[in-house]
């Protein structure tokens, strides 16, 4: 099958650089609704069999000017735990240092307050494995979470990949397989859907960052 993993358009959370990974979670910015439409306008030049977004609000808002997804539980953001909310550097890096020592196949590092590597793996595959009947699948998710399950899934490159490469809000990264035959990346993207002038280069955003950057 084709798998498209979007990252959902911004939030406020991501202006300030937070680490905001609870339920419900906020909304879009301004910026972000504009995102929204801008996926809408190029999934529609697409066939797109079946539209499925997080548990988290802002992945169905984002979603919504396309198609009102079907929400599927265990495709959630990473949940940060003892970072919750937190914004500074040293917690950003705490966080995605983790995130992908679980990428690179260490499943028993944990998340300070939170859950480790073999319980993110778990839902998340359980999560994807419920749309793997599609010929075509766009599933809006969340920055830390499409990097971290691409960099442990993806066969073709190396986990330091997704480790490496920004994933902006409304980025797209396309695989192709299934659970069973596994993953190819097909394409990375590091600009989201409409371009260079829906990139807010102010914004923290700490879950889209390349590891060290933080």
């Amino acid at each position: 099958m084709r798998l498209l993993l979007i990252r959902h358009g911004q939030t406020p959370a991501n202006v300030l650089g937070q680490l905001d990974t609870a339920h419900p979670g906020p909304g879009l910015t301004a910026l972000g609704e504009r995102q929204a439409i801008a996926v809408a306008e190029a999934l529609s030049t697409q066939l797109i069999d079946g539209v499925f977004a997080t548990t988290l609000v802002r992945t169905q808002l984002t979603a919504r000017p396309f198609a009102e997804a079907t929400v599927i539980d265990g495709l959630h953001e990473i949940e940060a735990g003892a970072l919750e909310g937190r914004s500074d550097k040293a917690s950003a890096r705490t966080y995605l240092e983790t995130a992908f020592a679980w990428g690179s196949g260490e499943l028993d590092v944990t998340m300070p307050g939170a859950t480790d590597g073999h319980a993110f793996f778990e839902r998340f595959d359980r999560g994807i494995a419920a749309v793997t009947h599609l010929d075509t699948a766009a599933v809006f998710s969340h920055g830390a979470a499409i990097r971290v399950w691409t960099a442990g899934r993806a066969t073709n490159v190396p986990p330091i990949f997704a480790g490496s490469h920004e994933l902006d809000n409304t980025g797209v990264v396309e695989l192709a397989g299934s659970p069973e035959a596994g993953w190819t990346l097909v394409s990375w993207a590091g600009a989201p859907i409409g371009g260079p002038d829906l990139v807010d280069e102010a914004a923290g955003d700490p879950t889209g960052e390349p590891v060290g950057r933080s």
